[in-house]
């Protein structure tokens, strides 16, 4: 790196290392007829590099009508100050380019961790989603259960309730029922006495079997239950004013 003065010509050299620039106190280089087409970029780091000699080089078109000809001294100080202006400009558009480059990488990755962050955002909600579904699924559920225990309670309650209802009611009407029933056969028979006993008497009082002993001993119980009768003072009562209407 301290070397001022170097001569590398008539070497058949196709290319110069990577890191050439490192030589920052270097003011001399003949590069004469090599085999040079490009410089490294980093050969504009030699802002020291006071004279440069690059004839007889295959040299890339515009490097070499930069470079020009070092025919004297003059000749060779230019080319040492436009070939490093010339670098300089390459370095600058590299540099330029990875900036791009690295910005639009920047870009990317900042596009790619949007995209994530969006993706994620948009699983969590869907998750979210699922599980507010998988709730309400439950809850439906629940009510569902709830609603059909609550129907099955209210139809057992209610089955109980006419299981008993017979039961008791028929009980307490048993008796009664038949009461009524004995109570309407009596009278029934007594009617069908009385009815016997009507026609009995009327046979015995208005047809020619009057005179038959029984209808003397059916005329005879009449005549004395009649008298039996008008003795009492109220049925008295009752026979006269029939007998006066």
């Amino acid at each position: 790196m301290h070397l001022v003065k170097l001569d590398l010509s008539k070497n058949r050299l196709q290319q110069l290392p990577l890191d050439f620039g490192r030589l920052v106190n270097l003011q001399h280089l003949d590069l004469l007829n090599n085999r040079l087409v490009t410089l490294p970029v980093s050969f504009a780091q030699l802002k020291n590099l006071k004279w440069l000699d690059l004839k007889d080089n295959p040299l890339d078109p515009v490097l070499a009508k930069v470079a020009g000809d070092c025919l004297d001294e003059k000749q060779c100080k230019q080319a040492a100050v436009k070939v490093l202006q010339h670098m300089k400009a390459i370095q600058s558009e590299q540099d330029r380019q990875r900036q791009r480059k690295l910005q639009a990488e920047r870009e990317m990755e900042k596009k790619r961790e949007a995209e994530q962050r969006a993706k994620e955002a948009q699983e969590r909600e869907v998750r979210k989603r699922e599980k507010a579904e998988e709730k309400e699924r439950r809850r439906r559920e629940y009510d569902a259960q709830k609603a059909a225990k609550q129907e099955m309670e209210k139809k057992t309650k209610k089955e109980n309730v006419q299981t008993r209802k017979p039961a008791s009611s028929s009980r307490p009407a048993q008796p009664p029922r038949h009461r009524h029933s004995w109570s309407r056969s009596v009278l029934r028979v007594l009617l069908l006495v009385l009815l016997c006993v009507l026609c009995t008497l009327a046979a015995c009082k208005l047809t020619e079997l009057q005179r038959q002993p029984l209808c003397v001993s059916v005329n005879t119980l009449y005549e004395d239950v009649v008298a039996a009768l008008q003795n009492h003072k109220t049925l008295q009562n009752m026979l006269q004013q029939n007998s006066q209407q």
